[in-house]
């Protein structure tokens, strides 16, 4: 039965032909209307179509007007007392996060979208996120997404704080049997890689690091074949499609056959925009970070190094 069909938020996107940080935006705003199954958002299609003819200019006809799922499709989901939070990355700490604030705040739903480090930025300057999550190396100071935050969000006010530290390196074949021990030995002849996507933390970490020790990527022989994820890239070294990858130490423990060489400690920081709307909810964040009950929900996982969790790094 078609009252039975609903759409996530990944297949609106794909129907509107918007980003799905577009879709959370328009979720966000009460300009479609939602609710969730699990963790997942749906939509049901008699609000996509209502939210259409209205973009449309199409006024509806009273008749259709007087059914129940008409005037359930413009109602505001703001209406309903809660309020959706946009919280973008990959890491699964950022769903333990999502689930601590919905118990600490009322009436707030966070809405994760998993997108990388510079297009969460982008986002935020775009109002489209509430709260980002970056892993960013400017390789000319060796800081972590300070230089980046403060080139993208200019004239914004914002607080940037911890989230955790976690080794960031290379996926290798298991023996490493071509003896790949660090980033100039990206330069050996013949290597094949696997890369993440533009904009990603591990794809600006491995650009930085490429262009610091002298290599052209063009030399590299499948820098332009991309993952979406850290286990998509070590899934793919693992089956031997390539020779090496560049993510993070806990995926490699999650897919096996493959070693890890770890090479950098990267800081994975979160970005909120103070502003009057947010000071209430930034708070008890900031406590949440700062909780043992937190904590030892991250300490449950290998890999994360908890030594600043919570601490406010930058406030502008």
């Amino acid at each position: 039965m078609s009252g039975d069909i609903s759409y996530t938020t990944e297949e609106i996107a794909k129907l509107l032909k918007i980003s799905k940080l577009t879709v959370y935006d328009l979720i966000k705003k009460g300009e479609l209307p939602s609710y969730r199954v699990g963790k997942q958002m749906r939509v049901d299609p008699s609000d996509l179509e209502a939210y259409k003819q209205r973009n449309k200019g199409v006024q509806l006809n009273d008749q259709a007007g007087q059914t129940d799922g008409y005037r359930q499709s413009h109602i505001p989901a703001m209406h309903s007392g809660s309020r959706h939070l946009v919280i973008t990355g990959q890491d699964l700490s950022l769903d333990i996060l999502a689930n601590h604030m919905e118990k600490k705040l009322n009436g707030i739903r966070p809405l994760r979208a998993y997108v990388g480090s510079m297009d969460s930025l982008v986002s935020m300057y775009r109002g489209e996120s509430d709260i980002v999550s970056t892993h960013l190396l400017d390789g000319d100071t060796h800081e972590y997404n300070i230089p980046y935050i403060r080139k993208l969000l200019v004239g914004s006010s914002y607080i940037v704080v911890n989230l955790l530290s976690r080794n960031a390196g290379l996926y290798v074949r298991q023996g490493n049997p071509l003896s790949i021990n660090d980033w100039s030995d990206l330069a050996l002849p013949g290597l094949r890689i696997i890369n993440r996507e533009r904009g990603s933390g591990a794809r600006v970490l491995l650009d930085e690091q490429l262009r610091l020790n002298g290599i052209k990527s063009a030399h590299i022989k499948g820098y332009e074949n991309e993952q979406n994820n850290h286990l998509g890239v070590a899934s793919k070294v693992a089956a031997g499609e390539a020779d090496v990858g560049v993510g993070i130490e806990k995926t490699a423990s999650i897919v096996g056959n493959i070693d890890f060489i770890p090479l950098i400690k990267e800081r994975y920081d979160l970005v909120m925009l103070k502003t009057e709307n947010n000071q209430i909810w930034i708070q008890t964040l900031l406590h949440i970070l700062k909780s043992d009950e937190f904590k030892k929900d991250l300490q449950a996982i290998s890999g994360y190094d908890l030594t600043l969790t919570g601490e406010v790094l930058l406030e502008t």
